[in-house]
């Protein structure tokens, strides 16, 4: 009997080449015009030009990553024109501010935080070191904001001077972890939302299942936070010149330093000794023109801006030229999943491939895993693990140098290691799994009269079936494959820290530590930074000092590296307010859309009814 196609699916082919094509021909006018755009720009732009005797002006505009994330177009509009997806690359940050520390052009710098976004500890620790290194040299540092959130004011109050706008204020909360509970929404509306765990301290589930946080998850949060809240006060206190205890009062009683000012939060700050000084925009540009002297033709200090000075430097800070002994760094950002992701996620498949680009490399002796994930899918951590493994197989050095986050999945990847780094405030751990699996049959049946029946040749036929009651032997079945899900889990930290699987489990059970809890319990091997992990790797190599850093990232198209190098140049030497940028719009929007549906349409094409977990929740 001949087979026959359906002719529903001939019909939706047939509509999603239409689309497709449709697509692709939008993308292509999208990038031409932007291209087309970005040239005449740059017609007119050249190098920027550091002038004698400036000042360095750092502005980290939203949230501080260890990767950029999101494809090029997205990157593009952020940084022209102030898109959604607005981040700051903490090695910029860094590089520029090293860089300017030994530039005899630069005197000074100007931290503007007005616009930095929520930051990971480590991230913010690596900045204060940067500052204190420039401020040794005896180049001033003065920090500005028309408001400080605490971020913004953690890295403020290392430098020499904190200005305040008078209309703004500094808020400092403390750290906090609250999340929504959906059980009796859930429950009103019939949804069944089957969970399957190993630990009791695994609270990504919790929302799922009760209407409030667990005692277990009360008390692990609590640790870490207050581990972390403690290093911030002590931080803040000693570059101010204060106590921890002092600090606290300010914000516990908050509101009555507000009534001694007659509410003026500025004047608050300054009385509390947290600010030097309360004044508009005008009077910070005269304090840095006394400090650097006057642009006349733009009357304001002399300045540039990180960005346009690393341009100016144009210096290979990647490595990607880089001769001879290499250590290779691997950035691994973002949450975990399966398959091949962009920069600034995590792809089992594209991580592994970056690792196994390393490991081929002759000249790379050694590869430092930089972790900043709070986990994800089980399978595509292990696939990650597996390829370090097998790079140390092969003779090479492998070192984790752990981030702000670095839990679950994000631990998981960190076991083939010879040494593992952490910062005192990483949060990691959380050595647990976990699976979801939502029914909505009885909504379905109540609110819209709709009802599934059918037959199958199995009892697993149809069984993960969203639309079906999920058999309670399904159920078993998945949570038996959950907790042989745990005890690999158990099983890889046991053989990556030596230690018996009993003796993991008893620090594990899906608890969050701080970095510096973690050390004690034999979780990690040393405290430190980035760079600390990188010459410990070198050492464990035998290379001495005779050795380069290459980051080893994923190669962009042709297009991607087009549109990188003219957005690049543009930020560096038009700015983001020219006529351009204002002409160049709405070719990224578009663009941005057509390659954010692109994204959504992957995502769901890939999407099965369960997956095991190894992920902590970090908002």
């Amino acid at each position: 009997m001949e087979a026959r196609q359906n002719p529903r699916i001939g019909v939706g082919r047939r509509i999603w080449r239409g689309l497709d094509t449709t697509r692709r021909i939008v993308l292509n006018v999208v990038f031409f015009g932007l291209l087309v755009t970005l040239l005449v720009a740059l017609a007119s732009g050249g190098k920027p030009k550091v002038q004698k005797g400036c000042a360095l002006v750092v502005k980290p505009v939203g949230a501080i990553v260890e990767q950029a994330e999101g494809n090029v177009l997205d990157r593009a509009s952020a940084e022209l024109f102030g898109g959604s997806t607005k981040q700051t690359l903490l090695k910029d940050l860094v590089d520029a501010i090293d860089a300017a520390r030994q530039d005899e052009r630069i005197k000074a710098a100007v931290l503007d935080l007005s616009e930095i976004g929520s930051t990971g500890m480590t991230k913010l620790e690596d900045l204060k070191a940067a500052v204190g290194r420039f401020r040794a040299t005896g180049k001033k540092v003065i920090a500005s904001a028309d408001s400080y959130d605490q971020y913004g004011y953690y890295l403020a109050a290392h430098a020499d001077e904190v200005w305040l706008n008078p209309q703004g204020l500094l808020l400092l909360e403390g750290f906090s972890r609250f999340a929504t509970f959906y059980k009796d929404g859930l429950d009103r509306l019939g949804v069944d939302w089957h969970v399957f765990r190993v630990g009791e301290y695994k609270s990504a589930v919790e929302p799922y299942l009760r209407n409030d946080m667990s005692p277990e998850a009360k008390e692990a949060n609590l640790a870490y936070l207050n581990d972390l809240w403690n290093s911030y006060l002590a931080d803040v206190a000693a570059a101010r010149k204060t106590t921890p205890e002092r600090i606290a009062e300010f914000i516990d009683r908050f509101p009555e330093h507000l009534k001694t000012t007659g509410g003026d939060a500025a004047q608050a700050a300054v009385a509390a000794g947290l600010v030097d000084k309360v004044e508009p925009r005008d009077a910070l540009r005269k304090r840095v023109i006394e400090l650097v002297g006057e642009d006349k033709a733009t009357h304001t200090f002399k300045q540039i801006g990180y960005q346009a000075y690393l341009k100016a430097l144009d210096k290979d800070r990647f490595g990607r030229k880089a001769k001879g002994d290499l250590v290779a760094v691997v950035v691994a950002k973002g949450t975990i999943s399966d398959g091949s992701r962009p920069p600034g996620q995590i792809g089992g498949d594209s991580t592994a491939a970056l690792i196994r680009q390393a490991r081929n490399d002759k000249n790379v002796k050694a590869i430092v895993l930089r972790v900043d994930s709070p986990g994800g899918s089980g399978f595509a951590s292990e696939v990650i693990r597996r390829e370090l493994e097998v790079a140390r197989a092969d003779g090479k050095v492998v070192v984790t140098s752990m981030g702000s986050v670095a839990a679950s999945g994000g631990y998981w990847i960190s076991m083939a290691s010879d040494e593992v780094w952490a910062s005192p405030n990483t949060i990691t751990g959380s050595i647990g799994i976990f699976g979801m699996f939502p029914t909505i049959d009885r909504p379905l049946a109540r609110y819209l009269g709709v009802r599934v029946d059918g037959v199958g040749t199995t009892r697993l036929a149809g069984a993960m079936r969203s639309d079906r009651a999920l058999d309670p032997a399904v159920g078993e079945a998945i949570q038996a494959i959950v907790d042989h899900g745990y005890r690999d889990f158990l099983e890889v930290v046991a053989k990556g820290r030596k230690m018996a699987p009993e003796a993991v489990d008893k620090v594990a059970r899906g608890r969050v530590w701080s970095g510096q809890d973690a050390l004690g319990l034999g979780l990690v091997d040393k405290l430190g930074g980035l760079d600390d992990a990188i010459k410990a790797a070198a050492k464990r190599a035998k290379l001495g000092d005779n050795y380069k850093v290459r980051y080893i990232e994923k190669e962009m198209t042709w297009k991607e590296k087009l549109v990188h190098g003219l957005v690049t140049r543009a930020v560096a030497s038009v700015g983001a307010e020219t006529r351009t940028a204002r002409v160049a719009a709405p070719y990224l929007t578009v663009a941005r859309m057509v390659a954010n549906q692109e994204a959504e349409l992957a995502l769901l094409a890939e999407s099965s009814p369960v997956l095991a977990y190894a992920f902590v929740p970090t908002e």
